[in-house]
Parts: structure tokens; sequence; C-alpha cells
């Protein structure tokens, strides 16, 4: 079996990319909003190896790993804060939160 070109990744990654913006700006739940950030997290993590790989660099492909780790850090950062935000005010909807007061 042939092994799949660089573009293949490529274009994987930015589908994954695009994927993540499109669910990032349809959805108002704050839950779906960061599974999208994760997921456009993903595709640029995916082009970075692909990237690397087409240019016989392995800085990049160890730059990818560090990239998931804080991914991992992320993760948990940010589901501990939707958490606390809907504690404070019983909804997950972006909306909730677009009148900030000081």
């Amino acid at each position: 079996m042939p092994e799949p070109v660089t573009s293949h990744y490529i274009v994987i990654g930015a589908a994954l990319f695009a994927l993540g913006l499109v669910g990032f700006m349809a959805r108002r739940n704050l839950i779906v909003m960061f599974l999208s950030t994760e997921v456009m997290f993903q595709g640029v993590v995916v082009n970075l190896v692909a990237f690397a790989r087409m240019h016989n660099h392995l800085e990049g492909q160890a730059f990818a790993l560090f990239l998931l780790v804080v991914a991992a850090v992320e993760a948990a950062l940010a589901l501990g804060l939707v958490v606390l935000l809907h504690r404070r005010k019983g909804t997950l909807d972006s909306e909730a939160w677009a009148a900030m007061r000081g």
C-alpha cells in the first residue's frame, strides 16, 4: 500500500481547522465552542507535523509534541472555567456572558 503524500495531511489539517472554525462560529454553547477550538488546534498540529515531515526537520515534530502538552493543560483549565461559569449563572449560553459588569 503506498504511503499518503504530505499534501493529504495538509488537506486533513486544513479540514479540521475549517470544521472547528464553523463549529465555533455557529454554536453558542460554551462547551461546544471549547471543543471546536480544540479541533482547530489539532488541525494546526497536524499541519505542523506535515510541514516538518515535508522539510525533514524533527524540530517541527518536537514542537507539535510540546503543543499537545499545552493543549492538555489548556483543556483542564478551560473545563474548570466552564464549570465555574455554569455555577455562577446556571447556563452555558455565551449570550448570557456578553454583557459584562465591572
